[in-house]
């Protein structure tokens, strides 16, 4: 039986990239979002739903009958309380609507470190500081969280349909999107070219505890690998995973090595955070002129950078890294360079012409 796949938020950074996986290994793939983009990965059925519409979805997936389900996106809402109503109706929406059909095998989950971390709003004012690694069998914090009421609705719908499931949990996710809510690799892309056309610092905006900690992130393509090979891994039923790189670094390694790629001062923690929120809130019109005497294709910082969550990942309190073992021992051994996952983003923010 061929693997048909729906991709839920297949415009985002993750969609997108799961996408492309999915199409060179020959799955049937059909992507959903409010505003599909079709050109974006060739080969992609696109789908065009309001997740919050149950009609909406009803209509979409009328004459589509998934083996696997992929949820990659979710919404941002003012409140805890109003990021659980919504995402975990999004969630149950999509399950509702697919039910009838019984025709989904696997469902998979994206959510993140939030898992541990808890939501914005927890972890921005200091949190629970957990152990690190951070390892999947940390139990649920004591805190409401949109990610757990996402995962119960994921329970319930697979105890009731009796399919599979896995929940994957990426740290921070380089690679390009536009329009994205939470996209640091682009930010910090944008920010380094600002400083170069402007002669201004790259400074750290972040804490010390990030800026000497240790941390590492998640490549938008290895967890698109993960994702694929948990939808049909016996040994991955069932199944919670954190996906990183495979590597650790220090932000003080890491740092002026992204700034040597711009050809730009790099300057480490001086004592102070230096939120980029307030760092670029000004710099809306020197990106347009920017954009207009390179040419570029998106003129609007809004749409390409991210501040507050780059401010939220870098500002923390204590330094975060995450543990592989359960993907490792159960057969998804895959890994990815750090440095080649900035290096090679902004190769492609240039050659795509969103950075001069």
């Amino acid at each position: 039986m061929s693997n048909i796949a729906l991709v839920v938020g297949a415009s985002g950074i993750i969609g997108s990239n799961l996408a492309r996986e999915l199409l060179a290994h020959n799955w049937t793939t059909y992507g959903l979002a409010r505003t599909p983009r079709p050109d974006d990965v060739p080969g992609l059925h696109p789908v065009a739903a309001d997740l919050l519409n149950p009609a909406s979805l009803q209509t979409a997936l009328a004459d589509l009958a998934p083996t696997h389900v992929f949820i990659t996106s979710w919404m941002r809402q003012d409140t805890e309380a109003e990021n659980i109503r919504v995402n975990s109706l999004m969630v149950r929406n999509l399950l509702d609507a697919l039910a009838p059909k019984h025709s989904v095998q696997h469902v998979a989950l994206v959510t993140g470190l939030k898992h541990y971390l808890g939501p914005f709003e927890a972890y921005v004012s200091g949190g629970v500081a957990p152990p690190t690694p951070l390892r999947e069998e940390q139990p649920r914090l004591p805190l409401d969280n949109f990610y757990y009421a996402q995962e119960d609705e994921v329970y319930a719908a697979a105890a009731r349909d009796g399919f599979t499931w896995s929940i994957h949990r990426p740290h921070t996710i380089i690679g390009k999107a536009v329009g994205n809510l939470m996209n640091l690799g682009t930010t910090l892309a944008v920010y380094a070219s600002i400083c170069k056309e402007t002669g201004r610092p790259f400074r750290w905006p972040g804490s010390e505890a990030q800026w000497n900690g240790l941390s590492d992130v998640t490549d938008a393509r290895i967890i698109a690998q993960q994702l694929r090979w948990a939808a049909t891994a016996e040994t991955a039923r069932n199944e919670a995973f954190n996906i990183v790189n495979g590597d650790i670094f220090r932000w003080s390694w890491l740092w002026p090595r992204l700034a040597a790629w711009f050809g730009v001062e790099a300057v480490g923690f001086d004592g102070t955070v230096h939120p980029l929120e307030a760092e670029l809130a000004n710099d809306g019109a020197v990106w347009r002129e920017i954009a207009g005497r390179h040419q570029l294709q998106e003129a609007d910082l809004s749409r390409l950078a991210s501040p507050w969550h780059t401010d939220l990942d870098l500002g923390r309190p204590i330094e975060v890294m995450t543990d592989m073992t359960n993907s490792r021992k159960r057969g998804f051994l895959a890994y990815q360079s750090t440095e080649d996952s900035f290096f090679d983003l902004f190769e492609q923010l240039h050659t795509d012409r969103l950075i001069p």
